[in-house]
């Protein structure tokens, strides 16, 4: 197994997760098997509790694991189907030491940083990165397209900044590995921001020369730097940069801010980096292909530019904040590009809406092409998503409801139009008369994490449903879930008299998964997140009728 390691310094959230990525992009593009691993520092067990406003999105995949939101872009850069084993918490380390120990694995010994928990991250490392991973299809059948096979490069993240307390065992763990994988089997890359102080109109090298010397303090040295930086690098920084590092000049990469990430890749790669990894890890080499990936972000940018513009209203908790809707909003991305439009976001505060004087909100409703409730938790805004929906549905305004944004829409068809006033969700008012939302009897109520209806599940949909026409005439999709609370099926008879039609139901066909109104222009919920399996080059369906209906442009499609 080839290991690629890659770390960052300076500050966080510079971009490291997006260069694994794009540096995966290239191997895949260039004929070699890769798979991907994120390594968070962090003692939560995973990312399941912790709030969108602190961490992001919670990424969840196929199995159910709920993980940092680098693996959703790991899965659509990539193209693969990850596992929860390929997010390393050390809650989950910790978790499993504690627990060998307590059954007295250990055989009496002190239990300690170094060798125990070094080695049992070299060891869940080397295991991780020999599981099979599946090439992915949004929407795709039960059963997903074929196996790549056992990959041959494993790509490490590790969260946080070089010098951080909680990743050292990590970094010795690292250190370790590097010497038992053996000469051409382990390679670095040292992600830097190098900032431009605009008082003396220069760029400065100093914080990344120290990084990289706080890396070699730590037996790792970096193979290959990736320089972040407002504008490129030129010559003499390089030269600068390789000096301080003891690098060849070709081995610094400039990656300057762009004006997406899908022009990463390419970016990476005009100054060779591929053929320098293959090199670094005695890897073959040819040139990669990518052609349908230039051939998107091309597109993309070229919208951007000079596309018509598509509005879609997104009424949601965390305004703002757009990592909250990560994959969201890359959803709406990818299937704007194939909707040929330019996408423009409106944020629209649920809180705002639940104010009858806002006449702002309700204004950007109007303004709207499409309107979007995300999945959420929570009372707050709750009212305004109802009523967004409501609006919706009157105005014969494309829609689409995920997961809290379906139930806030059967809630206000429930009161709008079957006349129950009080219709409401138990996880907000846990005595409504009219619980048209209800908590699921198999979920443990006492536990907080990973206690959810989680991961992959099959969904079965009506034929001749717009669901079904929406999935390429499919009978069954398997899309992720996230959720405690689902419709209460003793109210599906009275809703779908009411003209709502629950055109997706479970495989037991006891929980409502989609629902649609036939009547309308296009008017679309369901329980599943499509957007945790949507690609650049193959967009989620659902998101992407939802935009061509919102363009006027599904029914020629």
């Amino acid at each position: 197994m080839k290991y690629l390691v890659v770390c960052g310094g300076t500050v966080s959230g510079i971009g490291k997760g997006i260069t694994v990525s794009s540096i995966g992009v290239l191997l895949k593009a260039a004929g070699h098997r890769v798979t991907s691993i994120k390594i968070d520092p962090y003692l939560n067990v995973d990312a399941g509790t912790m709030s969108p406003l602190e961490h992001g999105e919670v990424f969840v995949l196929d199995d159910g694991g709920e993980v940092d939101l680098d693996l959703g872009n790991y899965e659509r850069f990539l193209n693969v189907t990850l596992t929860r084993r390929h997010n390393i918490t050390s809650g989950k380390v910790y978790q499993m030491i504690i627990e060998a120990e307590r059954k007295g694995e250990f055989l009496g010994k002190t239990v300690q940083v170094v060798p125990h928990v070094t080695d049992a991250i070299q060891k869940w490392i080397k295991t991780v990165a020999e599981i099979p991973v599946a090439d992915s299809e949004p929407g795709g059948s039960p059963i997903r397209p074929g196996i790549q096979g056992v990959p041959e490069v494993c790509l490490i993240e590790v969260g946080g900044t070089v010098g951080d307390i909680e990743s050292a065992a990590y970094f010795e763990a690292l250190r370790q590995l590097q010497l038992n994988a053996g000469p051409g089997n382990f390679a670095l890359c040292f992600v830097s921001y190098v900032p431009f102080l605009r008082n003396v109109g220069e760029l400065k090298t100093k914080p990344t020369q120290h990084g990289v010397k706080e890396l070699r303090a730590l037996g790792l040295f970096p193979d290959i730097l990736v320089c972040r930086a407002e504008e490129k690098l030129s010559s003499e920084v390089k030269h600068k940069v390789a000096m301080f590092s003891n690098l060849h000049d070709d081995s610094v990469i400039t990656l300057e801010d762009v004006s997406s990430t899908y022009v990463v890749p390419l970016v990476l790669e005009s100054q060779g980096v591929s053929r320098l990894i293959c090199e670094k890890l005695q890897l073959r080499w040819k040139e990669p292909d990518l052609a349908h990936w230039a051939e998107f972000s091309g597109k993309f940018e070229r919208l951007a530019r000079e596309g018509a513009i598509l509005t879609i209203g997104v009424v949601a908790k965390y305004i703002g904040i757009s990592d909250a809707y990560l994959s969201v909003l890359k959803a709406l991305e990818h299937a704007s590009v194939w909707a040929n439009r330019k996408l423009k976001v409106e944020w629209i505060s649920a809180e705002e809406l639940e104010d009858p004087a806002n006449t702002k909100a309700l204004g950007q409703l109007a303004a709207c092409d499409g309107i979007y409730i995300p999945g959420g938790f929570g009372a707050r805004g709750f009212e305004g998503k109802v009523k967004a929906a409501s609006y919706a549905r009157t105005a014969n305004k494309p829609f689409l409801g995920i997961c809290f944004g379906m139930q806030a829409a059967v809630v206000a068809q429930a009161r709008d139009v079957l006349g129950l006033q009080n219709a409401n969700s138990t996880e907000l008012d846990e005595s409504t008369a009219n619980p048209v939302v209800i908590f699921m009897p198999e979920i443990d109520k006492a536990t907080m994490g990973g206690n959810m209806r989680l991961g992959s599940r099959t969904c079965i949909l009506a034929d001749g449903s717009l669901a079904s026409k929406v999935y390429g005439g499919k009978l069954a999709v398997a899309e992720r879930h996230r959720h405690r609370y689902e419709v209460n099926p003793a109210l599906v008879p009275s809703l779908e008299a009411s003209g709502l039609v629950f055109s997706g139901r479970s495989e037991e066909g006891d929980r409502m998964e989609i629902v649609e109104l036939p009547a309308h222009r296009f008017f679309m919920g369901c329980q599943f997140h499509p957007e945790l399996v949507t690609k650049p080059l193959c967009p989620a369906p659902l998101y992407l009728a939802f935009l061509l209906a919102a363009s006027g442009t599904l029914q020629s499609a």
